[in-house]
C-alpha cells in the first residue's frame, strides 16, 4: 500500500474510538452533540467499509503494521475479503441500529452513544486483527460495551437477562485467556500467521498440549457463536434487550463464527500436517445439534423477540455445520448465507418493536376461528347486514409492517427466490454432487437439517404473523416514524439487492472461501520471509 490508503485499514477502529472518547468528555448534557457525532461516525464507517471492500477485492492481502514492527513482534491488522465483508456488515447494521435509536431509545439511559461507538470499535478490531492477543483485547472491548447495551433501558427482565449474559461471557473470556496462555507457552507466538507456520514444527510431545490449548480457545469462540449447549443464554438476552441494542448484538454471534473460520482454517487446514482437520467433526456435529436446538426453540417461542433470538441460533448452527465440513465450495455458500442472515435478523429485531407497539399480547388463538369463520356462540341468523361485511380497513402503517414482516419471514426461512435459498443451494450442491460420485451419508443429514430448519421457521413465522396482525392486532392506532422505519427498509432492500446480485456476491464469497482454505497469500503478506516454510 502507498499513500493515504495505508491508513484506511485502521480507520474503522480509530473513527468510533475517537467518537466515543469525545462523547464521554461531552457528557450527557450534550446529548444532541453526541447524536450528531454518532451519526457522522456511522456514516463515515459506511464510506470506509465500502472503500475497504474495493481494496480487498484483489488477490493480494493488505497488512497494516503499527509502528512498522514485524508481525511476529508487533501489532498487525490484516485486510482480506473476509475481514472487509465483516466490517461492511458491521457498518451497515450499526448505521441502521443507530438511526433507529434516534427516535427514542438513545434517551432511555445514560452513555448509550459512547457504548455504541465502542461496540463498533470492538467489532471492527476483532475482524481486522492479525494476532490472538489483540483478538482477545478487542473481544473484551466489544463485550464490555455489549454489557452496557444489553442493560440499556433498565427493567427487571432486562437486568436479569443482562446479568446472565455478563456471567457467561466472563467465563468465556477466562477460557479465552487460558487458551491463549497455553498456546503462547508452547508455540512462543500469538501471531496467527506465525503460529500457522510454526505449528508443523511443534514436537510430538508438545502437540497434544498445544491442541488442548487451541481447543479451550475454540470453546471460548463457540460460546460467542452460541453453539449448543453453550448458547442457551442467547434467546433470553436478545429478547430482553432494547430493539437497537438487540440488532447490533445479533452480529456478536458472527464474531465467534469469524474467529472459528479464521483460526481453524488457518491452523488446521489441509496444509497443517498431522493436525489437519483437527476438531472438524465436532464442529459439524455441534452445528447440527445447534441447528436442531434452534429449530425447536423457534417452534417453542411464544413471542416475536424470542423467535428472533432463536433465529440467531438457527443461523449459527447452519454456519458451523458448513464450516466443519471443510470444503471451500460449501464455505462459499456459508459466507453468502452469513451476509443475508445478518441483514435479515437485524431487520427483524428492529421490526419487532414496531409490530408489537400498541398490541394486546396474549389473545386466544381461538379468536381466529370465531372472528374469521363465524363459528362463535354469538353468531346470529338473519338477513345479510353490516355484521356480514367481509374484511376491515387496514391502516397504511399496519400494511407496511405486515409486508416487511412477510419479507423477514421469507428471508429467515430461506425460501426461493431469495438469497437464503440461493446460499443453501450453494452449500448443498457440492455435497450432493461430489465429483460425480454418490453423496456421502453426511450430505443427506445436512440436507435434511437445512430443509427441516426452514420448515420450522416457516411454521413459526406464519403463527407469529397471524397472532401479530390477525388474532391480537394493535388496540390503538400504530404510529411509526420515518426514522424508525427507514432502517428496516434499508436492511430489507439490501437483502433484495443481495438476491438480485447473487452472482457477483457469490463470486466474492467463493474467492474469500478459497483464500481461507488456501492461506498462502495471507501468510506471504503477513510474514514474507517465513511463508515458504508452510
Amino acid at each position: 500500500m502507498t499513500g493515504w490508503t495505508d491508513h484506511l485499514v485502521i480507520a474503522p477502529i480509530v473513527v468510533p474510538m475517537l467518537a466515543g472518547a469525545v462523547m464521554i468528555l461531552a457528557g450527557n448534557r450534550w446529548r444532541g452533540l453526541a447524536a450528531g457525532l454518532g451519526l457522522a461516525s456511522t456514516i463515515a464507517l459506511l464510506a470506509l467499509s465500502a472503500a475497504l471492500l474495493v481494496l480487498a477485492d484483489a488477490p493480494e492481502v493488505r497488512v497494516y503494521r503499527l509502528g512498522d514492527w514485524p508481525a511476529s513482534f508487533g501489532i498487525v491488522l490484516v485486510l482480506d475479503r473476509l475481514s472487509a465483508m465483516m466490517v461492511a456488515l458491521t457498518s451497515v447494521l450499526g448505521f441502521a441500529a443507530f438511526v433507529f435509536s434516534l427516535a427514542r431509545w438513545h434517551r432511555a439511559g445514560v452513555q448509550f452513544h459512547p457504548l455504541f461507538q465502542f461496540q463498533l470499535m470492538g467489532l471492527n478490531g476483532a475482524f481486522l486483527t492479525g494476532d490472538l492477543f489483540n483478538l482477545f483485547v478487542f473481544f473484551e472491548v466489544m463485550l464490555a460495551a455489549s454489557y452496557g447495551l444489553a442493560l440499556h433501558g433498565s427493567g427487571t427482565a432486562r437486568v436479569r437477562a443482562g446479568l446472565h449474559y455478563i456471567v457467561i461471557n466472563l467465563v468465556a473470556s477466562l477460557l479465552f485467556l487460558v487458551g491463549v496462555s497455553v498456546v503462547y507457552g508452547i508455540a512462543g507466538t500469538l501471531s496467527m500467521a506465525d503460529l500457522a507456520i510454526r505449528l508443523r514444527g511443534i514436537a510430538a510431545a508438545d502437540r497434544a498440549l498445544l491442541e488442548a490449548g487451541l481447543a479451550v480457545l475454540g470453546i471460548a469462540f463457540l460460546v460467542k457463536a452460541a453453539m449448543w449447549p453453550l448458547g442457551f443464554w442467547l434467546p433470553g438476552t436478545y429478547a430482553a434487550a432494547s430493539a437497537p441494542a438487540a440488532a447490533i448484538l445479533s452480529i456478536l454471534s458472527k464474531v465467534g463464527i469469524y474467529a472459528v473460520l479464521r483460526v481453524w482454517l488457518l491452523l488446521f487446514g489441509d496444509g497443517a500436517g498431522d493436525s489437519a482437520g483437527f476438531g472438524g467433526t465436532w464442529l459439524t456435529l455441534g452445528g447440527l445439534l445447534t441447528l436442531g436446538f434452534g429449530s425447536v426453540a423457534v417452534l417453542a417461542s411464544q413471542n416475536l423477540a424470542r423467535l428472533a433470538g432463536a433465529s440467531v441460533l438457527v443461523s449459527s448452527g447452519t454456519l458451523l455445520t458448513a464450516i466443519g465440513l471443510g470444503k471451500a465450495a460449501v464455505t462459499a455458500g456459508a459466507l453468502l448465507y452469513l451476509v443475508g442472515s445478518v441483514l435479515a435478523i437485524g431487520a427483524f429485531f428492529l421490526l419487532i418493536e414496531l409490530v408489537e407497539r400498541g398490541r394486546d399480547i396474549g389473545a386466544d388463538v381461538l379468536a381466529v376461528t370465531r372472528e374469521a369463520f363465524g363459528t362463535g356462540e354469538d353468531q346470529e341468523d338473519g338477513e345479510p347486514g353490516e355484521r356480514d361485511a367481509v374484511g376491515v380497513p387496514i391502516p397504511a402503517a399496519v400494511a407496511t409492517l405486515g409486508v416487511s414482516f412477510l419479507a423477514c419471514a421469507l428471508l429467515l426461512a430461506g425460501l426461493p427466490p431469495f438469497s437464503g435459498f440461493l446460499a443453501k443451494f450453494a452449500m448443498l450442491s457440492p455435497l450432493l454432487a461430489p465429483n460425480g460420485g454418490p453423496p456421502p451419508a453426511m450430505a443427506w443429514v445436512v440436507t435434511a437439517a437445512l430443509i427441516l430448519s426452514g420448515l420450522t421457521t416457516v411454521v413459526a413465522m406464519v403463527r407469529a404473523g397471524m397472532d401479530a396482525f390477525w388474532v391480537s392486532p394493535a388496540v390503538i392506532p400504530v404510529r411509526v416514524s420515518v426514522v424508525e422505519f427507514l432502517p428496516v427498509a434499508l436492511l430489507l432492500m439490501l437483502c433484495a439487492l443481495l438476491t438480485m446480485t447473487a452472482g457477483p456476491a457469490f463470486d466474492y464469497a467463493a474467492a474469500a472461501a478459497q483464500a481461507l482454505h488456501d492461506p498462502t497469500g495471507y501468510l506471504r503478506a503477513v510474514l514474507p520471509a517465513a511463508a515458504n516454510l508452510r
